[in-house]
C-alpha cells in the first residue's frame, strides 16, 4: 500500500514461496515478473473478514487478470493454487519448490543483462500509459522511445550485435 502513489519504474521480480493472501498478494500484484513455488497459495481474503483490499488489489488484479477471475478471487474470498494462478496470468511460471530461488534470481540476471535504460522506459511507458487514454499512451510511449534512442545504450546494442560481442550498456 505504500508504493501504490509511487511509481517504481525498476523491474521487480519476485519468489512467491508459500501462502501469498491478502496484502501479500497485493504486494505480488506490485511486481512485475512473478515466480512461484508449485506449493504457493493467493488470494485476496479481506471479504471473508469483512473488510476489502486496501493496497491496490482492488485497481491491479482486474487490469492483470480477466475480469471474471478477477472478481471470483475478489468477492469470494478463497484462494487459489499457484497453478490456477499461473493458468490465469497471474504468475509467469511455476517451479519446484527448491528451484524457486535460483529461477527467480536467473530470471533477474536475465533482465539485467539487457540495456538498464531501455528496461527502465520500457516499464515506465507501461507504467504511465496503463489506463490512459491511446492518444495520452502514445504520447508517454514516443517520448520513453526518444530519451532511449538518443541514448549511448542504444549506438552500443546495435553496434555490439553486429561486431558479435557481448554489449557494454552504460545505462545513459
Amino acid at each position: 500500500a505504500l508504493l501504490r502513489g509511487y511509481p517504481l519504474y525498476k523491474p521487480v521480480v519476485s519468489a512467491i514461496n508459500g501462502p501469498c493472501l491478502a496484502a501479500g498478494t497485493e504486494l505480488v500484484l506490485g511486481t512485475d515478473i512473478r515466480i512461484a513455488a508449485d506449493h504457493a497459495t493467493f488470494g485476496l481474503t479481506e471479504v471473508k473478514r469483512g473488510i476489502i483490499p486496501a493496497g491496490g488489489g482492488l485497481v491491479r488484479l482486474p487490469r492483470q487478470v480477466p475480469y471474471a477471475k478477477a472478481m471470483e478471487i475478489l468477492l469470494v474470498g478463497e484462494s487459489i493454487s499457484a497453478a490456477e494462478a499461473h493458468r490465469i496470468g497471474m504468475v509467469n511460471e511455476v517451479v519446484p519448490a527448491s528451484e524457486l530461488m535460483g529461477h527467480a534470481e536467473a530470471f533477474a540476471a536475465r533482465i539485467a543483462g539487457n540495456g538498464p535504460l531501455a528496461v527502465r522506459k520500457a516499464k515506465e511507458a507501461v507504467v504511465r500509459g496503463t489506463g490512459a487514454n491511446l492518444e495520452e499512451a502514445n504520447r508517454i510511449e514516443g517520448q520513453c522511445v526518444a530519451e532511449v534512442m538518443s541514448s549511448e545504450d542504444a549506438r552500443e546494442g546495435p553496434r555490439a550485435f553486429v561486431e558479435k560481442r557481448k554489449p557494454d550498456f552504460k545505462g545513459h
